[in-house]
């Protein structure tokens, strides 16, 4: 039963990493643009996933 929660956690905690590589990608691609708007709103979304990465693992 707890093998199941801790996969779940697991699995969770990839898909977050994931996005949250995904999206400092993005905003490196911005920035090299030179779009800084979209640079700050997406390495903001970046943080945010970061936070909830480390909750997760925290826990």
């Amino acid at each position: 039963m707890f093998g199941l929660f801790k996969s779940s956690v697991s699995s969770q905690v990839k898909k977050l990493q994931k996005a949250y590589e995904s999206k400092l990608g993005e905003a490196m691609q911005a920035q090299r643009r030179g779009d800084i708007h979209s640079y700050s709103i997406l390495s903001e979304e970046a943080d945010k996933l970061h936070k909830q990465l480390t909750e997760i693992q925290q826990s």
